[in-house]
């Protein structure tokens, strides 16, 4: 029994750093979405779902162009790439709740108050798939998250494709939420010096 407790203390308190190293990493992201909305305001507001996928499947595939090339033409890491997927998965998920429109029609605090709401959400989602996978992912591979991200895109334009209808699957939303997810996850493995 001491060994079991032990044991749970331990993933207890790994439990507590993730949401730590979690909001960490979302505070990053969150302030580049909010000083770019200052800048542009929400000009995304226009862009149809399949825009916004194509968008995150350009960063994820320059992600991996960066981790198989021994030589870089341009002197930068995943780092900000992996942002991108975040804000951008983010903002998808606020256009399936809200539509597409045809002028920019949010100001900074309700598309701040947007993305904290689909943020609570996706953390929820890493909180509880994290429970019951026991922190598997802090095991994983850069590389291998990556992977996931562009199959979970291939998975979105499939059901994009479909017209959103699935079978047995589940909904684009969730796809963008696990993207959200790996790309943390893939931030975090790289902040704690995992770069493979």
């Amino acid at each position: 029994m001491l060994f079991l407790r032990k044991y749970l203390d331990k993933y207890t308190s790994i439990m507590k750093n993730t949401s730590k190293e979690y909001d960490t990493v979302i505070a990053i992201c969150r302030s580049l979405f909010i000083n770019k909305m200052k800048d542009y305001g929400c000009a995304w507001r226009i862009l149809r779902l399949p825009s916004l996928t194509d968008q995150i499947y350009i960063k994820a595939q320059r992600i991996r162009s960066l981790q198989e090339n021994e030589v870089r033409k341009i002197d930068e890491d995943e780092t900000g790439e992996f942002i991108g997927i975040i804000n951008y998965s983010i903002m998808a998920l606020i256009q399936l709740e809200l539509g597409v429109v045809d002028q920019p029609d949010l100001d900074v605090e309700k598309a701040t108050e947007l993305y904290d709401a689909k943020l609570k959400s996706t953390k929820n989602l890493m909180e509880d798939k994290n429970h019951d996978y026991g922190e598997a992912w802090r095991d994983m591979r850069v590389s291998s998250l990556t992977d996931l991200i562009l199959q979970k895109l291939l998975r979105v334009k499939q059901i994009e494709d479909n017209k959103g209808k699935t079978l047995v699957s589940e909904g684009i939303d969730a796809n963008y939420q696990d993207m959200i997810n790996y790309a943390v996850f893939a931030l975090i493995l790289m902040d704690s010096g995992n770069k493979n």
